[in-house]
């Protein structure tokens, strides 16, 4: 079974795409080179950072840190999983701010841990992208963004392109000066041309979108 690493050459990466998209190389020059993650070297626990994830959604950065530092004070420890999950009732969880649909989904996903359902970092290493999404996504309250992000972000693999992202999609249409945000399929189709570094591509689309916007604050994302 072949092994994927942790992380890919962005250099090669910008040089990939500034020769194969014109257009998306003009804002590469912009922005100037993004340098590889620092977390694609550090190690992590997939259920700790899928329970983050799950209390991140729908909120944001501030807030969900915010809840995230009263359940690890609930439940005495600072790595969230089935066996320190279970110190603490539902209620206790809804006290910290978690919510009802929140709740059932860490529930699930401590009652799969504890079944061996969740892949190890180490397993990880030994499955392609579509077979970790397919592993992940049953878990309620986790969907295929949201394993994308831990793709990415944690281990960086090279050629995700999460088309349902609106950041994304919004760097696209930049891009290209489109009126419209291009639909995820269009977005799919025309990122077949970055492949085999469309991660590299979302992290310059995401930076583009961010700059169009620049006095908002970048919108945090589940990994990060």
């Amino acid at each position: 079974m072949p092994r994927h690493a942790r992380g890919f050459d962005t250099v090669a990466a910008h040089g990939w795409l500034s020769r194969r998209d014109r257009k998306l190389a003009t804002w590469m020059r912009r922005i100037g080179p993004i340098a590889p993650d620092p977390r694609w070297r550090r190690a992590f626990d997939p259920v700790d950072a899928l329970a983050r994830a799950i209390l991140f959604q729908q909120l944001s950065g501030k807030a969900a840190a915010t809840i995230v530092g009263r359940v690890e004070v609930a439940i005495g420890s600072s790595r969230l999983h089935a066996d320190t999950l279970a110190r603490v009732d539902d209620a206790a969880l809804r006290a910290c701010g978690v919510s009802g649909n929140k709740t059932l989904a860490l529930r699930d996903l401590a009652a799969r841990e504890t079944g061996g359902e969740i892949p190890s970092l180490r397993r990880m290493a030994g499955m392609d992208d579509e077979a970790i999404i397919e592993a992940l996504v049953p878990i309620r309250g986790i969907g295929r963004w949201t394993v994308e992000m831990m793709l990415m972000f944690r281990l960086g693999r090279p050629d995700l392109l999460p088309v349902d992202d609106l950041g994304v999609r919004k760097g696209a249409q930049i891009v290209d000066r489109l009126e419209t945000m291009p639909t995820p399929r269009e977005l799919a189709l025309r990122g077949e041309r970055w492949g085999p570094y469309r991660t590299y591509a979302a992290f310059y689309l995401w930076r583009i979108a961010d700059a169009a916007q620049a006095a908002k604050a970048p919108t945090p994302r589940s990994q990060e």
